[in-house]
């Protein structure tokens, strides 16, 4: 859900309009009915253009830009709008039928539904995994370096791994060493944009019945809850999220809360070109990069998967 105000919104925002006062769903569908894409104007290339483009001024001004601007800060000037597919597809045709029907219509990304296992949590997917393989798994290591000329990879404790093919899924920028790689490429990476969050937990259940809503008030530090008595009914309490440099008072790291310094890598607009340069030149050498981190894209989970099986074919 969406945080509008004094009330919650069911998401997509352009799919539930029908759930405000009357006289509100004729503001949203007038500026949708002026947008960009209805009056035959081309689409943009830098993402915050393309939200007026595409939704009109009132879902920008009300929602997408602050709530936008509380994930990604200043980087949300610098964002393309290549990765588009991860967020709904609702026509303006639609938005007036989910007015008049008083129902959502339109497409949502695969991500809106999604299963849990039965017992434990979301990790028990990973830990049985690991267990069908736990005689080829080395934990507690902090990778530092890869050697392209000699294919060895080394970790902070002084451990060395040679190999003929070697697969990275970790930040590109936590590599204190690159030996091989030529500078450009290594300038490149120092061009990637992400961002760092703080999870908090509360004991508190708190009332509704969503899996987590957001909240693009831009006085609330936190941009999303995470109702976790929702997702299971042994479970209790609720999550916040809050991009790093929003969090008031000292970053915490503790038994109630967790910093992630790699939360999302960032499509800025240059993106796609600094990770072809970089993954096809690192696969003339038999290193590739993997997933979220190793191709520094916003990929769920089910996708990460699915993009290493594809890999493991091909290698």
């Amino acid at each position: 859900k969406i945080r509008l105000g004094d009330r919650f919104v069911d998401h997509p925002l352009e799919a539930n309009i029908w759930q405000l006062p009357t006289l509100e769903q004729a503001d949203y569908l007038e500026a949708i009915a002026n947008a960009g894409c209805n009056s035959g104007t081309p689409m943009p290339e830098k993402f915050i253009e393309w939200i007026y483009w595409k939704l009109g001024d009132v879902i920008a001004d009300n929602y997408m830009i602050p709530y936008n601007r509380k994930m990604f800060g200043d980087n949300l000037e610098q964002l393309g709008t290549y990765w588009l597919e991860k967020l709904p597809s609702v026509s303006f045709r639609e938005t007036l039928l989910s007015c008049l029907n008083r129902k959502a219509y339109g497409k949502q990304p695969a991500h809106a539904e999604f299963y849990y296992p039965k017992k434990f949590g979301y990790g028990e997917l990973w830990s049985r995994m690991a267990a069908s393989i736990s005689d080829r798994i080395e934990y507690n290591k902090k990778v530092c370096s890869i050697d392209f000329d000699s294919h060895v990879v080394k970790t902070d404790d002084g451990s060395s791994y040679k190999a003929d093919k070697i697969i990275t899924t970790i930040p590109w920028l936590e590599f204190r060493t690159l030996n091989g790689m030529p500078d450009a490429l290594k300038s490149d990476i120092g061009r990637l944009k992400h961002t760092a969050v703080q999870i908090k937990y509360f004991p508190t259940n708190l009332e509704g019945d969503a899996h987590w809503s957001y909240f693009p008030d831009p006085s609330v530090s936190y941009h999303r809850i995470l109702y976790r008595h929702n997702w299971h009914s042994d479970w209790k309490g609720h999550w916040t999220e809050t991009r790093a440099e929003r969090v008031s008072g000292a970053l915490e790291d503790g038994k109630t809360s967790f910093l992630n310094p790699y939360a999302y890598p960032l499509n800025t607009i240059d993106k796609p070109k600094i990770m072809r340069r970089l993954l096809d030149w690192c696969k003339l050498n038999n290193v590739y990069g993997l997933g979220r981190w190793g191709e520094h894209s916003h990929y769920n989970s089910d996708v990460v998967v699915r993009l290493a099986m594809s890999l493991a074919e091909k290698i």
